[in-house]
């Protein structure tokens, strides 16, 4: 037994495989020694590996790599799909973003053909993304191919290695057993050869067993039981010298291979995917930024990013844009000129009178002579000529005199002399000479033809309520009344309908030109015809009217003297103006003009404050209550378009008068931000003082979606013309 034991020493010393053998092959003059740590940790592997449990630690040890390979190949193939998606996704927005430029209600010129660069940019980096996917999933099936090679072979070696090394357990086994039964019967045959009966008499087939009989049965069993117990040892010293020698080397040496292969295919494809992310980075750079020499010697490889970016001319675009519709623009308006109508044209060469412009009598074909006055009497008022309703220099009135009544007696003698002669039919004329600027004819604000002796302007009558024909010049005039906004933007008469208002008639009665209090006892007007606190709905019952006059009044005042002043809607009018005028529109709206600045004692924002005022005191909010959780739910969408769309949506179908009232207004604000270079108020300025108050945040919880009811008229005010059409 010892020296079988000592054999199998001795071959495991002299197996001791690849690992060791290298070691002593290289040591000779070729490395230096091994440290001491270094050595100590190859004896350790040598011992376990040469050892019973080398096998089954090496067989584990392969299973981990396996295991990670396949890990990291999953993970490549995740990352593949991932990279691969997006660079799709990126191709399908660099196709649609194209195609999306090219419509006619986008910006063209230098931005469509710098856009295009920049999605043929993108184009580049999603190839260099495709490209990346393709190399991972390429890496992912090397993995996998290579994994399942090596799972092979791991189940070969774990199936011969186990089985020699459960061979040999067994022969052992089967050696052990015959060794206790060779040692029973020894003991067994010492006690029958020295007589010892103890074991009690033997019998046989013939009666009891002599101490002879039994020592030679017993010395036969023990010779058979020492034969098979040296067969035993033999065949179990074969099959671990077999073992040790080649089996268990073989399994060793291919696991240690199988370990060594899985571990460097991993190690080579984590290289191969650092050295790709390192080349899709690159790439990527190289299409944002490329690398062109500064002297521009080398080969140019195309522009930046940055550089395509910066080649948008937006002065250039738009001077194309406006040009491009040079040969539909109309021609340009001939001068506006006074032209004096045959009938009043004088007959002899000295100078006639002109005939006051807002009471001037109806054209005829068949002239009257005019009586003469004294040259110092026929000196009429002085019209000068303004550009537009826009402008904000308007003179102010100007006082009648004494020297200026015969002049007006003459008119109505002339009046009386041409409505005494039959008249024929003539058309209506088709331009109209310039006027003052009156107040419309349904306001009421000034008195008609004729009616001077029952119309009088002392000093003690305040500017503020007075609408006669002299208060100021108009910019824009007609012949037949007084000049006014588009009627699209407050719903007014036409031309024609105010001709036909200002034909001569009989006078009015005096109560329709009565003076009103002076601002000072503006505390003493009654309350005649409240508009303050009453709903659109009520006022348009009242006063036929879809835009309310005080809207009316307020929007023409701003749109002829505020739109370059700094800071309207925003600043805050003088209280005691604004009191004043609160109180003359709730006694009657319809007797008050704002087209002279001296009526609003020249302060605008006063008038901006008093409208803000109104539609604060609307009993329900200009854009309503029913209607308010639609807008809001329409300001939280994100997309611009769609948010435009939804809340045209809703404005359509708010009440009639609400519509025409939030029309006007918004047309009027479009115009404000138009001059937001001088007045310094923008939409979004307009939006954040005039949200709240058009959308009704006094009570309950809409203060929390203060940001949404801006929102909702920075919208409005941004896309007018969208949502109102300016007819």
């Amino acid at each position: 037994m010892a020296d079988s034991a000592s054999l199998d020493h001795q071959n495991a010393h002299s197996s001791n495989g690849a690992l060791s053998q290298g070691a002593q092959d290289l040591q000779p003059g070729q490395q230096p020694p091994l440290s001491p740590a270094q050595d100590g940790l190859d004896r350790a592997v040598d011992s376990v590996v040469q050892s019973d449990i080398g096998v089954s630690t090496l067989l584990n040890r392969l299973k981990q790599s396996i295991a990670s390979a396949k890990d990291f190949a999953g993970f490549l193939k995740k990352r593949s799909s991932i990279e691969e998606e997006h660079a799709q996704g990126l191709k399908k927005l660099c196709r649609t973003s194209s195609e999306g430029i090219r419509r006619p209600d986008n910006r063209q010129g230098s931005y469509l053909l710098q856009f295009d660069e920049v999605t043929r940019i993108h184009e580049r980096m999603a190839e260099n993304g495709v490209q990346f996917a393709l190399s991972l999933h390429q890496m992912n099936e090397d993995l996998v191919e290579m994994t399942n090679t090596v799972e092979r072979g791991r189940k070969h070696w774990k199936q011969s290695g186990l089985n020699a090394e459960k061979r040999v357990q067994d022969a052992q086994a089967l050696l052990d057993k015959a060794k206790l039964r060779y040692d029973g019967l020894a003991e067994e045959y010492d006690r029958a050869r020295a007589g010892d009966r103890q074991a009690g008499k033997k019998f046989g087939l013939k009666g009891p067993k002599s101490a002879a009989q039994h020592e030679e049965d017993v010395q036969r069993k023990l010779q058979a039981a020492d034969s098979d117990y040296a067969s035993k040892v033999q065949s179990a010293q074969g099959l671990r010298q077999e073992l040790v020698s080649s089996l268990r080397p073989q399994a060793v040496q291919a696991l240690n291979d199988l370990i060594h292969e899985c571990d460097s295919a991993l190690t080579l494809q984590l290289q191969k995917f650092a050295s790709f992310n390192e080349r899709l980075l690159l790439n990527n750079g190289l299409c944002i930024s490329p690398l062109n020499t500064a002297d521009g010697q080398g080969p140019q490889q195309g522009k930046s990013l940055r550089e395509v970016i910066r080649q948008i001319d937006n002065e250039k675009d738009l001077k194309q844009y406006l040009a491009s519709y040079g040969s539909k623009a109309p021609p340009r308006p001939t001068e506006i000129k006074y032209e004096k109508h045959p009938t009043l044209a004088p007959h002899q060469q000295t100078p006639a009178p002109q005939m006051n412009k807002q009471y001037g009598a109806p054209s005829s074909h068949h002239p009257q002579p005019l009586q003469q006055q004294p040259p110092h009497q026929q000196a009429p008022p002085v019209f000068p000529t303004q550009q537009g309703p826009m402008s904000g220099q308007l003179p102010p009135s100007l006082p009648q005199s004494q020297s200026q009544q015969p002049y007006y007696q003459q008119q109505q003698q002339q009046q009386h002399n041409m409505h005494n002669q039959p008249l024929p039919q003539q058309p209506p004329q088709q331009g109209y000479p310039p006027q003052g600027y009156g107040p419309p004819p349904h306001l009421g604000g000034g008195p008609p033809d004729g009616d001077f002796n029952g119309a009088t302007r002392g000093p003690a009558q305040p500017p503020f309520l007075q609408g006669g024909p002299q208060s100021t010049p108009s910019p824009t005039t007609t012949s037949s009344g007084p000049p006014q906004l588009p009627p699209s933007q407050f719903g007014g008469p036409s031309l024609q309908q105010q001709a036909h208002q200002h034909q001569p008639s009989t006078p009015q009665p005096p109560s329709q030109s009565q003076p009103l209090p002076a601002p000072g006892a503006s505390g003493d007007l009654p309350p005649l015809k409240p508009v303050f606190g009453v709903s659109l709905q009520q006022l348009f019952d009242r006063d036929e009217s879809a835009v309310p006059l005080i809207v009316y009044q307020c929007l023409q005042a701003i749109d002829l003297y505020g739109l370059e002043v700094e800071g309207i809607y925003r600043l805050s009018g003088t209280a005691t103006h604004i009191q004043h005028i609160k109180a003359v529109f709730d006694n009657d709206a319809s007797r008050v003009d704002f087209r002279n600045p001296e009526h609003f004692f020249h302060d605008v924002n006063s008038v901006a404050g008093v409208l803000k005022q109104f539609f604060r005191d609307l009993p329900d909010p200009l854009l309503t209550t029913e209607y308010y959780p639609a807008l809001i739910e329409a300001a939280r969408i994100d997309d611009d378009i769609i948010r435009r769309d939804s809340l045209h949506a809703v404005i359509n179908n708010l009440p009639d008068p609400n519509y025409a009232t939030l029309r006007a207004l918004a047309l009027h604000l479009h115009r404000v931000q138009q001059h937001s270079s001088t007045n310094r108020m923008n939409a979004g300025n307009l939006a954040i003082c005039l949200g709240p108050t058009l959308m009704g945040s006094n009570t309950g919880p809409n203060i929390a979606d203060a940001g949404f009811q801006v929102r909702v008229i920075d919208t409005i005010l941004k896309n007018t013309y969208q949502i109102f059409e300016d007819d």
